[in-house]
């Protein structure tokens, strides 16, 4: 008996490590990681923007960017336990830690209630309530008018919904001005416009999932060829919105230069989505529109 306790003693060791490790990373994935990624950096890019952000001292400004991310991730984390009935439904979230029954949804929730708690606790004592209140603000359109609201009752959702998502770079540079100006509402304009055309892409190719889950995206509820001509639209629209910081004066020649060629390339996919009767460009044009942000963005800090 001693011998055999011994010999599984470091098995049941290794096993109990490996599910602490793996419910770890379950918590970790309700944050929604890679969402995550995008709304911090486009958060840095407004913080970076601001005037008197090189004053700000280093451990406030990673103060900032760490309760932009904790926000975001507890949003993501209201979006999963709200819509864990839906998700179970579609292949491309049916794994996820709630449908997948690997996190209660008594645990989610409290997990998304204190860190968004904090998030915007520690944003208001750190920097200043101005920028708290927009990150408050920014969770709440997000989960109640979004989430709750909008998703399962509009094919505009992603359109309305959208301005969740748009106001990273408002509250990075809230973080340091303690205001709100032309700038950054430019940029949360930019950020409104994308996301149509960005999301749309994807529902095209996951529209089997939305029908299954009886989400009125607009493939669903308008058809293919109605959404293509849509995210043109917003295509098209985008391209002056982001031009706007050079003629504002705001951004150098450079900027409107490769903001041009970035838009006019966008412009290029959708008209390739619109011609195209298969997927394949719908999908090259989700990825695109990643870059895209990102490129657009990275341009506005460099030049």
């Amino acid at each position: 008996m001693i011998v055999q306790d011994t010999q599984e003693g470091p098995g049941l060791i290794a096993q109990a490590g490996a599910s602490a490790e793996s419910r770890v990373s379950d918590f970790f994935a309700l944050l929604k990681p890679r969402v995550m990624s995008l709304v911090v950096f486009t958060g840095f890019v407004g913080f970076r923007l601001a005037p008197g952000a090189s004053e700000i001292h280093p451990f406030l400004a990673m103060t900032a960017l760490l309760c932009l991310a904790i926000g975001a991730g507890a949003a993501g984390a209201f979006n999963m336990w709200y819509d864990r009935d839906i998700d179970a439904l579609m292949n491309r979230t049916k794994d996820r830690p709630l449908p997948a029954g690997r996190i209660a949804p008594d645990d989610a929730l409290l997990f998304a209630a204190v860190l968004s708690l904090f998030s915007v606790m520690m944003m208001g004592l750190a920097l200043n309530w101005t920028a708290a209140g927009l990150l408050a603000f920014a969770s709440f359109f997000y989960v109640a008018i979004y989430t709750m609201k909008l998703k399962r009752s509009t094919p505009q959702n992603i359109v309305i919904g959208g301005a969740a998502g748009a106001f990273p770079p408002m509250i990075g540079w809230a973080a340091v001005t303690g205001d709100v100006s032309l700038y950054p509402l430019i940029l949360f304009l930019i950020i409104f416009f994308w996301t149509p055309p960005h999301f749309w892409a994807l529902s095209l190719f996951a529209g089997e999932d939305y029908r299954r889950a009886r989400i009125p995206m607009l493939p669903v509820v308008a058809g293919i060829r109605a959404t293509k001509i849509q995210m043109l639209l917003y295509t098209l629209i985008l391209l002056p919105v982001t031009l706007a910081p050079f003629f504002f004066g705001l951004a150098s020649p450079l900027y409107g230069l490769v903001a041009g060629i970035l838009g006019l390339f966008f412009i290029f996919t959708a008209l390739r989505v619109l011609r195209d009767d298969g997927l394949g460009s719908a999908r090259l044009m989700f990825g695109y529109s990643v870059f895209y942000l990102f490129a657009l963005f990275l341009a506005l800090v460099l030049t």
